[in-house]
């Protein structure tokens, strides 16, 4: 006998079958049967770890032959293990039992792979048959750009960053585009180039210790120096004239726009940051960013509009000293129908979890619930499938979970009280996530899309979609014309 089951946009199908001893028997070899690294582990790593954890990648060690992941099992299997929070390797953040789970790029072990790797650790980490081994992956250089290979690159002045240097915040020069006409930009990359040598001992310890960028927020626009261009402080939020950029932060992942949202580089538009922020990593470093830029075709038009809200909290942030558990809150509503791009968190050192909720009439949904690690930012771009699509009027609420106490190891010191600031040692609480905005057309004609690709029917339920069951009702007949 079958059974099938709808779950969401999905259809399980479970075989009900007659168990046989023979079976039973085969079920307990299978269990028994013995996890080996070239088997069973290598391809885990290769998928989800090597991207970082080879030579010349920014990890402190590559994870790539047997000889270089023996050593590490326990360390493997502790780290895997911990949950979607700060210290779990892949560092993807999200938690599985909550929300959407559809994403790009998507590095995160299932229950099964970390189960495997406790096993082949707890076994005594067995090479296995050589013959077993998956042949091994071929990785670009450090100079490769994960947009491909971009069509502008537009590089920062030279710092230099003294091995004992306390943290430095501010502005850099403006660094001119010399774009001469206006593009869009389909993609975005920023890569830290500086003189630090890929075997230096001081990059082993932490991949901060191979960059001495910690983050930059920056726009581009045509400078007019008879004029006092500064922005104001939430700009990079707020402010829907400015070409805003998403901030760059160290780990963090490429962008790629909406394809029918691409953002717009003006010609003779200059980079402007006035908020670097710059740390040392032990020795004298000579560091500057580049900007890879991927354009749209010269007659590209975008069809959607750039959604431009604020979803933070930069007034009231409260966080009390010596105290784990505590909470932040920010609201917004949307004012136009709004699908969201991505989902990114923006707290500091004592951020430990940001949860992201949707809000339509009597329908309250969790779209996502992540883990949060100052060390290393993520942003989360989800499918095209599972985009939320927000009708206007939904209210978007985002809490924070904070721990200002001796258990977080990113605090230098949990005695002081947190308010609001740019540096890591004050707050932000902040979805810097991509939106953009439909009219009534482009909204039901997004939902129309989903109905048909997902083959959803009226006992679906889709998470970040709550009127995509809702068809709109049939044009009235004209007075007279025939009944079909």
């Amino acid at each position: 006998m079958t059974l099938r089951f709808r779950v969401g946009a999905g259809v399980l199908v479970a075989a009900v079958v007659a168990v046989t001893p023979f079976a039973v028997k085969a079920e307990q070899a299978g269990a028994a049967r013995e996890v080996t690294f070239t088997k069973d582990v290598a391809p885990i790593l290769q998928r989800s770890c090597q991207n970082c954890h080879r030579p010349e990648g920014v990890a402190p060690m590559p994870l790539v032959s047997y000889e270089d992941v023996r050593p590490w099992a326990r360390a493997i299997k502790q780290r895997t293990s911990i949950g979607p929070k700060a210290g779990v390797m892949p560092p993807w953040y999200v938690e599985k039992n909550i929300g959407i789970q559809q994403f790009h790029n998507d590095p995160s072990l299932s229950d099964d792979e970390i189960a495997t790797l406790a096993k082949w650790a707890d076994s005594g980490a067995p090479r296995g048959n050589p013959a077993d081994m998956p042949p091994a992956k071929v990785y670009a250089d450090r100079t490769s750009w994960a947009i491909g290979t971009p069509d502008l690159i537009v590089k920062t002045k030279e710092l230099t960053v003294k091995g004992g240097a306390a943290d430095w915040w501010g502005e850099i020069p403006s660094v001119p585009t010399g774009l001469t006409e206006d593009r869009y930009v389909a993609a975005l990359e920023i890569k830290e180039v500086n003189d630090v040598p890929s075997s230096s001992a001081t990059n082993k310890a932490t991949v901060g210790g191979r960059f001495v960028f910690h983050h930059m927020i920056w726009r581009t626009q045509v400078l007019d120096p008879t004029k006092d261009q500064s922005p104001d402080p939430l700009a990079f939020v707020l402010d829907e004239e400015t070409v805003n950029w998403p901030v760059h932060e160290v780990g963090r992942n490429a962008d790629f726009f909406d394809p029918k949202s691409a953002r717009l580089l003006k010609a003779g538009s200059s980079v402007v940051s006035d908020s670097i922020h710059l740390h040392s990593n032990g020795r004298d470093t000579k560091a500057h960013l580049e900007i890879g830029f991927k354009l749209m075709p010269k007659d590209y038009k975008p069809t959607y509009k750039r959604a431009v809200f604020g979803l933070g909290n930069g007034v009231d942030i409260d966080i009390r000293g010596m105290e784990a558990n505590q909470q932040l809150n920010a609201y917004t509503v949307l004012q136009q129908h709004t699908k969201l791009i991505s989902f990114e968190p923006h707290l500091h050192a004592p951020g430990q979890r940001m949860c992201l909720e949707a809000i339509w009439g009597y329908n309250i949904q969790t779209l996502n619930c992540v883990g949060y690690d100052h060390n290393w930012v993520r942003g989360y771009d989800y499918t095209d499938d599972s985009a939320p699509l927000l009708p206007k009027g939904t209210i978007l609420h985002i809490v924070g979970f904070m721990d200002n106490s001796p258990t977080n190891k990113n605090v230098p010191d949990p005695r002081n009280w947190q308010g609001s600031g740019n540096r890591s040692v004050a707050n932000m609480f902040i979805d810097l996530g991509m939106r953009v905005a439909l009219n009534d057309q482009q909204f039901q004609e997004e939902m129309a899309r989903r109905r048909e690709r997902l083959h959803l029917t009226k006992n679906d339920v889709v998470i970040g979609c709550p009127l995509c069951l809702v068809t709109p009702p049939a044009a009235p007949r004209p007075a007279g014309a025939p009944q079909q």
